[in-house]
């Protein structure tokens, strides 16, 4: 009577004679090549190998060995695959883009991830070439050279917008009020471009003609989302507007910050986050200043108050009526 014919398996799935007969040839240090006839996955997975002075006998590979040499490569199949994914992503990100703006459907067209910093500059390059109406941009504390607002290449783009008849509005965190390369941004540009400033701003956000906007996809910034979504569309212009409509404009340059019972209002907004209990690293990061400068503002609240400890200046502060509206 002949056996069935032995079924094909991976490794991790070893068949019950092959794990019978490995687990005696571990024990026992060797089998006979015969017996691994009804079990002819075990040297094909390199469990068993002939010895090297009887070629009659298996001997067996060590479990960790074994173990360790497939891990690796698994380990290896899983990179390459992970490289096939984002040449396949790379490859497929522009031809998404122009179908998502021939088909206008709302699927997952409308929103696209841009991997690498050339694919999103020149993803924000292709749309401002396009561009004939007005960008809205909102540009926080910058936090590596790669910032795109103040490149030569889109500082070029946003006068050839200009130069169309658009216009462009720019909101920036008070920190960057008075940043020489922000004012000589706007100095250089001809056209209907105005910049304002907030005690606080979002993250980076660019919404050009109301069809397209571009916002970070993770933490780093090396990463981002082009968004053709009307919806999102919608609500991203919304609350720029409404972040316009509450900004102070940069031009005219007042000699000193106007001051409310002699606070400054940067003073007075890091009081409010003082009250609301946040850090001085989150305090300069929602206003993007330096945490030096923070800390220097907190010291002079807390003088001026006469405080003596971070809680006791919290009640001071709501104490004191410098939140309080003007009037």
């Amino acid at each position: 009577m002949t056996s069935p014919p032995h079924a094909e398996h991976g490794v991790e799935d070893l068949c019950p004679a092959g794990t019978q007969l490995y687990e005696r040839a571990l024990r026992e240090g060797w089998v006979n090549r015969a017996d691994a006839d009804t079990a002819p996955c075990l040297i094909g997975h390199g469990l068993l190998h002939p010895a090297a002075t009887d070629p009659g006998r298996l001997e067996p590979v060590a479990p960790a060995v074994a173990l360790h040499r497939l891990l690796r490569t698994s380990g290896a199949r899983i990179a390459d695959e992970r490289r096939r994914e984002e040449r396949l992503a790379e490859a497929f990100e522009p031809l998404l883009r122009i179908d998502g703006r021939r088909s206008g459907t709302s699927g997952t067209e409308t929103i696209n991830v841009l991997s690498t910093f050339d694919h999103i500059n020149g993803a924000i390059a292709e749309a401002m070439a396009e561009a004939s109406r007005e960008v809205l941009a909102i540009q926080p504390r910058r936090r590596n050279p790669e910032s795109l607002e103040l490149s030569l290449d889109a500082l070029k783009q946003d006068q050839v917008l200009l130069d169309r008849g658009g216009r462009i509005r720019t909101l920036y965190p008070h920190a960057l009020r008075h940043l020489p390369a922000v004012l000589a941004r706007y100095e250089q540009l001809s056209g209907d471009a105005e910049a304002r400033t907030l005690d606080e701003v979002t993250d980076r956000l660019i919404v050009i003609d109301r069809t397209v906007a571009f916002i970070p996809a993770n933490a780093d910034r090396t990463k981002a989302l082009e968004v053709r979504h009307p919806a999102l569309l919608t609500h991203f212009v919304t609350v720029f507007d409404r972040f316009w409509h509450l900004a102070a404009p940069m031009y005219p340059e007042t000699v000193r910050p106007p001051s409310l019972n002699g606070f400054t209002a940067r003073q007075r907004a890091i009081a409010t986050l003082l009250v609301e209990g946040h850090t001085d690293a989150v305090i300069a990061n929602r206003l993007g200043m330096n945490i030096r400068t923070v800390r220097v503002h907190i010291a002079k609240l807390a003088a001026t108050l006469g405080s003596e400890s971070r809680a006791q200046l919290g009640y001071l502060i709501g104490q004191s009526g410098i939140l309080d509206p003007p009037g």
